[in-house]
């Protein structure tokens, strides 16, 4: 007699080698030969027939004896298939709870970049302001981590798996689609996915004209906050599925200029108000595109496309009218703490706003990057880093946020620390000129000329404009190439005659020639264009040597800085 190991199965032809159900070798097992009296019987068969005989009793105690081996290997093959099918069953039904749960625990989102997939770039609008679109309706979502605009536009364009660059950002799901548009015809198409367990949740296709673009938007966002399940109180779903215009024209224009806005270049800018105005033009009551014409204008000045005196007002009008029509618009009370603190020199009223538009809006990186900025301003240096750290948590592939916490660090004088911040966003953008001009100043001021002059001359030749150019001026003062320095002062000096230049950059060049009159002089001609770069002077390194003059003090005691 033979049996298999694996399944205990017995067999009584001598000749099998293998087991007839799993294959595995089979052993050899002797039959107990006081019951086995005949062959091909089994045990059961033989005992019956000695159960007839005169020696009951004997057939008895073999009974007895020959079911106890047998059924105990019975009894624990069964007890191990019962221990396997109720662990099974446990972990099954754990398994569903645990599916279920999540399902419900879905917390974290990136939306990726839209694929235009129309072949025609002057479609790229559609896309991207789609993709910006539901980003900013899901942000308003509390319990809703939403990846921020930079941290996935990083990816657009490279071809990557969508599950790849999600399980990169660290979220439970990801929405990627693609735009197709053909005349005044469009269709989107849009996946969801739970990356936990790689399950489609959600597609959907939509076949739309470009007039009901604004319509299909909502309806989109309002479905993957339904599929995503997420708990939300009707307040806030109220905020999720806020209307900000009824005009979808208006909504196009805003789409576009957010597009402009979003390329950070004076090209972009001057485009971006052209849509803005458009978008208002179409729908005086659109809250969103007052605040984007604003963020705009209290912009300009700082690329050197326009005077502050000229284009705060228009920003401070714009953001006003944003803040009548949408009292609890988080975008435009932070724009409003940035004309006060940048221009008014309102350190109080500054403080207010950012505190009620991150009051409103806790996960809006601008307020928190910017409001790191104005404490910085007002040597609160700890609450200052944890704000710009908060920006970079929300925020953390944004360049403009790498770099302004390097310029906050450069002005306090870490060097080093403000070096690396500004290198991350060169990583990230190796032509972002704030970065290049950024990290020259460091490096300038440890005198490392050699990178500070390379990297402002990159600069310049990226962006030819007056303040890169006067930045250059002073690291070549420092770097004792004068001569180079003054044909740019010079320069500087005719421009000015002719158009907006910032007298605060001016000042930073007379400052490194050693001309301390003439850095004062250029300081109080910053001070009447309202520059924002004053602002700075509580702190700024190149200033050092006229800190202890009593019109330099008086200067900080006029811009509020004391």
């Amino acid at each position: 007699m033979k049996r298999c190991p694996q399944c205990n199965r017995v067999e009584t032809d001598e000749t099998l080698k293998f087991c007839r159900t799993d294959g595995a070798p089979l052993v050899d097992e002797e039959a107990p030969t006081d019951v086995l009296t005949g062959t091909g019987d089994s045990a059961r068969t033989q005992f019956l027939k000695a159960d007839t005989s005169d020696g009951a009793g004997t057939a008895s105690t073999v009974q007895f004896r020959t079911t106890t081996n047998s059924d105990r290997r019975r009894l624990v093959l069964l007890a191990i298939l019962a221990v396997v099918f109720i662990a099974s069953a446990i972990a099954g039904l754990f398994a569903y709870r645990h599916a279920h749960d999540t399902e419900v625990a879905i917390d974290s989102i990136a939306v990726l970049p839209f694929e235009n997939q129309s072949g025609d770039p002057d479609s790229d609008y559609l896309a991207d302001g789609l993709t910006d679109s539901i980003i900013y309706r899901l942000s308003q979502l509390p319990h809703l981590k939403v990846s921020p605009r930079s941290s996935v536009f990083h990816h657009k364009g490279k071809g990557e798996d969508p599950i790849t660059i999600g399980n990169e950002l660290r979220v439970n799901a990801v929405l990627s689609g693609r735009i197709t548009k053909h005349g005044d015809q469009i269709t989107i198409s849009t996946e969801l996915t739970d990356l936990r367990y790689n399950k489609l949740l959600w597609g959907e296709q939509y076949d739309r004209q470009l007039s009901e673009l604004l319509a299909t938007q909502r309806e989109i966002a309002r479905e993957i906050t339904e599929k995503l399940k997420v708990k939300i109180s009707g307040e806030e779903q109220g905020i999720a599925n806020k209307h900000y215009t009824e005009n979808n024209d208006a909504y196009q224009s805003y789409l576009k200029g957010r597009f402009y806005w979003n390329k950070r270049t004076r090209e972009g800018y001057s485009k971006a108000i052209e849509q803005f105005k458009e978008a208002i033009d179409k729908d005086p009551s659109f809250a969103l595109a007052y605040a984007g014409l604003g963020d705009c204008y209290n912009i300009l000045s700082s690329y050197g496309l326009s005077s502050p005196n000229e284009s705060f007002p228009l920003g401070k009008a714009a953001v006003t009218k944003a803040l009548e029509l949408d009292p609890n618009l988080a975008e435009a009370h932070t724009s409003m703490a940035y004309i006060k603190y940048q221009y008014e020199w309102d350190w109080a009223g500054a403080e207010r706003e950012f505190k009620r538009a991150i009051e409103l809006n806790p996960n809006y990186p601008t307020a928190h990057h910017w409001y790191g900025l104005a404490l910085t301003n007002m040597g609160r240096l700890d609450e200052a880093f944890a704000e710009l750290k908060r920006a970079q948590e929300l925020d953390p592939l944004s360049v403009v946020i790498m770099a302004s916490t390097g310029w906050a660090l450069y002005h306090v004088k870490r060097y080093d620390e403000a070096i690396a911040e500004f290198q991350k966003a060169l990583d990230m953008d190796e032509n972002f000129v704030r970065a290049l001009w950024g990290i020259g100043e460091p490096y300038e001021l440890k005198n490392d000329f050699q990178k500070s002059i390379a990297s402002l001359e990159k600069a310049h030749q990226l962006d030819n404009s007056s303040s890169v150019f006067a930045l250059l001026a002073a690291s070549y003062a420092r770097a004792n190439r004068k001569v180079e320095a003054r044909a740019i002062l010079n320069e500087l000096n005719q421009q000015m005659k002719l158009r907006y230049v910032d007298a605060y950059y001016v000042a930073e060049v007379y400052a490194a020639l050693g001309e301390k009159e003439q850095a004062l002089r250029s300081l109080e001609v910053a001070y009447r264009q309202r520059s924002s770069l004053v602002i700075w002077l509580k702190f700024e390194p190149k200033f050092d040597d006229l800190r202890s003059d009593a019109r330099y003090v008086d200067l900080m005691r006029r811009v509020g800085l004391n």
